[in-house]
């Protein structure tokens, strides 16, 4: 389902992001939800089979996608700020890191972590601005800086509108995908750590939000949101988007589905 969630604020954002990620940790926990790290990265790279461009975005159009329904019992906790901000998270806090949750260096999970610590040190690239936020508050401050103070927003996200326990299946669209008013967006993706941590994101180029109806062949629906980036010509020629549709940076606009995981801002409309 597509959150319409006009003026949130502080509280309702913690409400629904506790309601799937839970609140509170432990070290048995941290040990648990770490050793599925190379899993859950696993997991996300079968998932990057969701690149599409703009013309696809069409009633009937059918597509393989992964779109696994997301389980809040198996989900990280979320952390609030005053706790979050006592754990180590940098590369030259590495081994720090690791002592703290007792991994060995050589440990998958200790490679899961480094990877995960490194991808939030990356640089942005042209027109963009990122944070990894690793508490609630962490995020709702940079979604405020993108937005404004005063600007009301809505938090969208994609939902499993019946049960399925399929993660790969054949998706159709079924009905022509809604555009939602979006002038400006941030993007926050999950990213494999002991406890939950968004890599978000805004660039300043055009970005399309659309609201898109699937149905999958296992009677699965599922409403999805998908962005559409119209400027990709300061993007990596390594995105694995271009590899999949064989364009170049900046050649075409790129389109992909979110997670049900993820979490996109946008304003709220005032149409």
């Amino acid at each position: 389902m597509v959150s319409g969630l006009a003026s949130l604020n502080f509280l309702q954002l913690l409400f629904l992001l506790v309601s799937a990620y839970g609140s509170g940790v432990n070290a048995r926990e941290m040990t648990e939800l770490a050793a599925h790290s190379a899993s859950h990265m696993d997991q996300m790279n079968h998932s990057l089979k969701i690149f599409f461009t703009m013309n696809e975005l069409k009633a009937g159009k059918f597509f393989p996608t992964s779109l696994p329904m997301n389980d809040p019992s198996t989900s990280p906790p979320l952390l609030p700020r005053e706790e979050a901000d006592l754990i180590p998270f940098s590369s030259q806090e590495l081994p720090q890191i690791l002592d703290y949750f007792s991994f060995s260096h050589d440990s998958t999970q200790a490679k899961a972590i480094e990877d995960a610590v490194k991808r939030c040190e990356t640089n942005p690239i042209k027109g963009e601005t990122k944070l990894c936020a690793t508490s609630l508050e962490s995020m709702f401050d940079f979604v405020r800086s993108i937005f404004g103070l005063e600007m009301d927003f809505q938090v969208l996200s994609t939902t499993h509108l019946t049960k399925s326990i399929a993660t790969y299946q054949n998706y159709t669209i079924l009905k022509v995908p809604k555009e939602i008013y979006s002038p400006k967006m941030v993007a926050c993706h999950t990213v494999p750590y002991p406890y939950a941590i968004f890599y978000c994101h805004s660039q300043e180029t055009e970005t399309k939000i659309f609201s898109v109806p699937l149905g999958a062949e296992d009677g699965d629906r599922v409403e999805a949101v998908a962005a559409c980036h119209m400027d990709t010509s300061h993007w990596s020629p390594d995105h694995i988007s271009f590899r999949m549709l064989g364009i170049k940076p900046g050649s075409s606009h790129v389109c992909h589905l979110f997670a049900t995981d993820n979490l996109v801002f946008v304003p709220k409309s005032t149409h």
